[in-house]
């Protein structure tokens, strides 16, 4: 009699894959985001909305940058999103979509995400932001500066962008959850692209019941606070607003903020 035994592999036979890079975590509070290879949260600085590193000095001791050499070992995380930069300290920093990566020094557990929100100007990294969140200068296609009034002048204005940080604005003349600018047959939506997305996954500074997705001639177009979100086409870079000069007066189409009034009703 020939004995047959299994040559199935034990369980306890198989290798632990070791994680390395940037891993996936899912959060009760904030759904999916992003950890290090330790479970630690990652954040993205509204600040860095062009990319480049702003959190240097003091700021870098709250909020220590986050690097690895290796990209990540979750196979569901979207690994053409994670990259690195050289900081102009000569440091590397390793950023997803862009967005340069930090810790922040108050997180002490695994999961735990005590820098959200602070400031208004730093949010937990998540793969799958509809909108983000940029604090920087307003310098319209003229090359003037403007202040979050739309005169002329220096500081940062907190506004919105896509989730890899373009910036979105609005169209005066629009009314609540109506695009008066989009013709009929697109021929000028290669200026003003409305912004096409239908998910809700927003920092923390939006609510869901902020945000509604309207038809333009086939286009599904978002809207905070009833006002269609449109990109300018001369916005060749992230973090560029060059818009905000556009039209008969400074900020005629202007950057949507967490403070902008409602929309008109028709």
């Amino acid at each position: 009699m020939i004995l047959i035994t299994s040559c199935k592999k034990s369980v306890i036979d198989e290798p632990l894959v070791e994680k390395k890079g940037i891993q996936l975590f899912t959060n009760a509070q904030f759904g999916s985001l992003l950890t290090d290879k330790e479970g630690k949260t990652l954040y993205f600085f509204a600040n860095d909305v062009n990319g480049t590193a702003n959190c240097t000095g003091g700021c870098e001791a709250v909020w220590p940058l986050y690097y690895s050499a290796d990209a990540s070992t979750d196979l569901n995380l979207d690994k053409s999103q994670v990259s690195e930069i050289t900081r102009a300290d000569g440091k590397k920093q390793s950023t997803y979509k862009g967005y340069p990566l930090y810790y922040y020094a108050s997180d002490v557990a695994s999961g735990d995400t005590k820098g959200d929100g602070v400031g208004g100007i730093w949010f937990v990294a998540k793969p799958d932001y509809s909108l983000m969140l940029a604090n920087a200068q307003l310098i319209g296609s003229n090359g003037k500066s403007y202040t979050s009034l739309y005169v002329e002048g220096t500081g940062n204005t907190k506004y919105f962008t896509d989730a890899a940080g373009r910036t979105l604005y609005s169209f005066s003349p629009d009314k609540n959850n109506k695009n008066t600018f989009t013709k009929a047959d697109l021929s000028n939506n290669s200026i003003w692209p409305v912004y096409e997305i239908d998910t809700k996954v927003l920092p923390s500074v939006i609510t869901k019941d902020l945000i509604s997705v309207i038809d333009v001639f086939g286009k599904k177009q978002m809207t905070y606070k009833g006002w269609p979100l449109y990109y300018f086409s001369q916005d060749a870079k992230r973090g560029d607003n060059k818009g905000v000069s556009i039209g008969a007066v400074p900020g005629f189409w202007p950057v949507l903020t967490p403070t902008s009034l409602i929309a008109p009703l028709p």
